[in-house]
């Protein structure tokens, strides 16, 4: 069960403080950039990161089936549950429709396009690191409810 518990926090750790960085960090900095370097060099850190969401992804799943099978429970693991279901989806969306309209667009050199859908890409990761942040709350504080 402790493993479980490990591998459930290292894969939320990983997806939540990716979008963190992403968000807070790396958009910032690359924001003076000319969008004819800006776009490629995002293209590259998400094309990174995305591999590890999908890991996580997959943790987060096993793990909490796992945990939740072996006795854990409770309302807040539904909770978290829920809000995690709804945050695989939004990441869902925005891989194969905004992530693949980006790259689209940025392989036909159309930057505004390109441009255009990195924007839907940071809704979405705002809407998700939000989740995430209420998320890991609710684990933290849920057991003490």
């Amino acid at each position: 069960m402790i493993f479980g518990l490990l591998l459930h926090v290292w894969a939320a750790i990983i997806w939540v403080g990716g979008m963190f960085f992403a968000h807070f960090m790396l958009r910032p900095a690359a924001a003076p950039l000319e969008p004819s370097i800006r776009l490629p060099l995002m293209r590259r850190a998400l094309a990174r990161f995305f591999p590890w969401v999908w890991v996580s992804i997959a943790l987060l799943l096993l793990s909490g089936a796992g945990m939740i099978k072996l006795g854990e429970g409770g309302v807040h693991v539904q909770i978290m549950m829920g809000l995690g279901i709804l945050m695989m989806l939004a990441f869902g969306h925005l891989y194969f429709a905004s992530w693949r309209r980006f790259q689209r667009a940025l392989d036909g050199g159309d930057l505004p396009a390109a441009a255009k859908q990195l924007t839907h890409i940071r809704y979405i990761v705002t809407f998700n690191l939000v989740l995430g942040l209420v998320v890991a709350a609710i684990g933290a504080t849920g057991p003490y409810w």
